[in-house]
C-alpha cells in the first residue's frame, strides 16, 4: 500500500531483534548521508541514543517485523532527501557537543595541560599541543564548511603550507603557480630548494604548460584560484586531474575565496589551505591558518606533523576564530556586494587602465571561475599605467588602510610590488606580469558610496 509516514522511535522499544541490525542502519546512514569526520558527531549521537527520526514516502508494505522494518528505515534513508541549512544557518548553529553545560558561545580552553585519571591512563586530552577542546571544535566547524574529513588549525597560514611541504621528500618535485601569494613565493623559492625539493613555476591558466610540467616526480600541484594579486583563474578540476593521473597532491590556497564561495575538495582537490587570518577570522586582530582534507592517509600524517612540529593554533586565537566565524557569510555578502560595485567604478575610470575581477563581464576567466565558485569575493587589483598616480592613490584615500593581508571588514589598500610580493626580484615580477603601478583593494563593509568618492577624489586629483 502506498504510505507516507513519519518514523520515530527508540530502538529500544521495538522487538529486541531490531538493535542487532542496527550497524546495517548505521552504515546506510553513513553512505547516505555522507559520513566523514565532519558529520561523525551527528552519527555518534544516532548510534548512542538509537534514535532515527525520518520521513518518506512512496510504495511501502506496512510489515511491521524486525526485519521489515530496519529494511523499511534503510530504504527510508537511502530515499530520503538531505536538505543541507545554509551557510549562514550553520555558522550559526554548529554546536559545541563536548561542553557538558550547553554554552551557547564556544567556552574558552586556555590552558596547556589536562589532569590525568591515573599515571597509566588518559583522559581525551592531556597536552595542548596535540588537542585543545577549543581548537578542536574550530577544525570540525571548518571540515564541516570545507566538506572534508578533517582541519587543522594552524599558526598561520604559511605555517599551515610549511606542513604541507614535510611531504615531499628530497629529489621530488612540486609544480606550483607563478601568480601567488609573495609569502608562498618565498618558501617556494628559497626555502625548498635548500631541501632538495624541484620546484618548477608555471602560468596555471595555461593547461598545456601544466601538463608538460607535471611528470613522474611531481608529488604536489599547489596554485591560488583567483590568484593574488592578479585575479587570474585556474581549471581546479582539470588540473587535479592532471596531478591524480601522476600520483601527486592536488594543493588550493583558497584564502582569497573562503569556504563560503569556494570548495576546492568538491573540485577534486586534495588539500585545501585558508588563511583564516582573511575572512575566516575577518577583523585583521588573529593570525591562523587551515588545512582541510579529505584522504584517511594525509589526515594522520597533517595530525602527526601538527603535534610534532608545535604548530597548532593557541586555545585563545581559536576562539577569537570561532568568534568572527559566525558573522563571516554576512561579511561577505557585504563585501562581495560592495566590490562588485567599485570594480564597476575602476572600470569605467578614465584614468583606470585594467581591472582584474572576476566578476566583471570582460574578465577573461569570469565563465570558468562562477563554475567552481559561487561569487567573486572582494579582492581586486588596478593598473594606472603610472607609478606616481598609482603611490598618490594609495596613499591619499581616507577610508583604505595601506597594509597587507585581505579579507578584513576594514578596507585595505596596498601596492604588491613594494609591499606582500616584494621579495620576489623585479624581473621575475616584470616576467611574471605584476607591474609596479599594481594596487590590489581588499573591500571592507563600510558604505560602498563612501568608498567610491574616496577612490575617485585621489584618482582625480592624482598628478598627471
Amino acid at each position: 500500500m502506498a504510505a507516507s509516514f513519519t518514523f520515530n522511535t527508540s530502538l529500544s522499544s521495538l522487538p529486541s531483534g531490531l538493535n542487532d541490525h542496527s550497524p546495517k542502519l548505521l552504515q546506510v546512514a553513513r553512505g547516505r548521508l555522507g559520513f566523514n569526520r565532519a558529520t561523525a558527531e551527528n552519527v555518534k549521537v544516532l548510534a548512542g541514543s538509537k534514535k532515527f527520526e525520518l520521513r518518506c514516502s512512496g510504495q511501502r508494505d506496512m510489515d511491521f517485523s524486525t526485519s521489515a522494518l530496519v529494511d523499511g528505515v534503510a530504504e527510508c534513508l537511502e530515499d530520503m532527501e538531505v536538505k543541507e541549512p545554509s551557510v549562514s544557518t550553520t555558522l550559526m548553529n554548529f554546536g559545541n557537543s563536548f561542553d557538558p553545560y550547553d554554552a551557547v558561545s564556544t567556552p574558552l580552553y586556555q590552558t596547556a595541560t589536562f589532569k590525568q585519571p591515573s599515571a597509566t591512563q588518559y583522559g581525551p586530552y592531556d597536552y595542548t599541543r596535540a588537542g585543545n577542546p577549543t581548537r578542536d571544535i574550530l577544525e570540525r566547524f571548518l571540515a564541516k564548511l570545507d566538506k572534508a574529513e578533517r582541519a587543522f588549525c594552524f599558526s598561520s597560514g604559511m605555517a599551515a603550507l610549511s606542513a604541507v611541504t614535510h611531504l615531499i621528500g628530497t629529489g621530488e618535485e612540486v609544480v606550483a603557480g607563478e601568480d601567488i601569494y609573495g609569502g608562498s613565493d618565498r618558501l617556494l623559492s628559497q626555502v625548498l630548494p635548500k631541501k632538495g625539493i624541484v620546484v618548477k613555476r608555471v602560468n596555471t591558466t595555461d593547461l598545456d604548460e601544466v601538463a608538460a610540467a607535471i611528470g613522474p616526480w611531481t608529488k604536489l600541484v599547489w596554485l591560488e584560484s583567483p590568484t593574488n594579486p592578479r585575479q587570474q583563474i585556474s581549471d581546479i578540476r582539470k588540473i587535479s586531474e592532471m596531478a591524480h593521473a601522476h600520483g601527486a597532491l592536488m594543493l588550493v590556497d583558497n584564502s582569497i575565496m573562503s569556504p563560503v564561495l569556494s570548495q576546492p575538495l568538491e573540485l577534486g582537490a586534495d588539500i585545501v589551505m585558508h588563511s583564516a587570518t582573511k575572512f575566516i577570522s575577518g577583523h585583521s586582530d588573529v593570525m591562523a591558518g587551515v588545512l582541510a582534507m579529505r584522504r584517511e592517509s594525509l589526515v594522520k600524517d597533517i595530525a602527526f606533523l601538527q603535534n610534532a612540529e608545535g604548530s597548532g593554533l593557541a586555545p585563545f586565537d581559536c576562539w577569537i576564530c570561532l568568534r568572527g566565524i559566525k558573522t563571516m557569510a554576512l561579511r561577505i555578502e557585504k563585501q562581495q556586494e560592495n566590490a562588485q560595485k567599485i570594480a564597476e567604478f575602476l572600470a569605467s575610470h578614465p584614468r583606470v587602465k585594467k581591472v582584474n575581477y572576476a566578476g566583471l563581464p570582460g574578465h577573461p576567466g569570469r565563465s570558468l571561475h562562477y563554475s567552481q565558485a559561487k561569487g567573486a569575493g572582494s579582492v581586486l587589483s588596478f593598473e594606472t599605467g603610472s607609478l606616481a598616480l598609482s603611490k598618490y592613490i594609495v596613499e591619499n584615500t581616507k577610508y583604505f588602510s595601506i597594509t597587507v593581508s585581505f579579507g578584513s571588514v576594514k578596507s585595505l589598500i596596498s601596492m604588491p610590488c613594494f609591499m606582500s610580493h616584494s621579495n620576489i626580484p623585479a624581473a621575475v615580477r616584470e616576467a611574471r606580469g605584476l607591474t609596479e603601478d599594481l594596487v590590489r583593494i581588499s573591500v571592507g563593509i563600510e558604505d560602498v558610496n563612501d568608498l567610491i568618492e574616496d577612490l575617485d577624489h585621489a584618482i582625480r586629483t592624482g598628478p598627471m
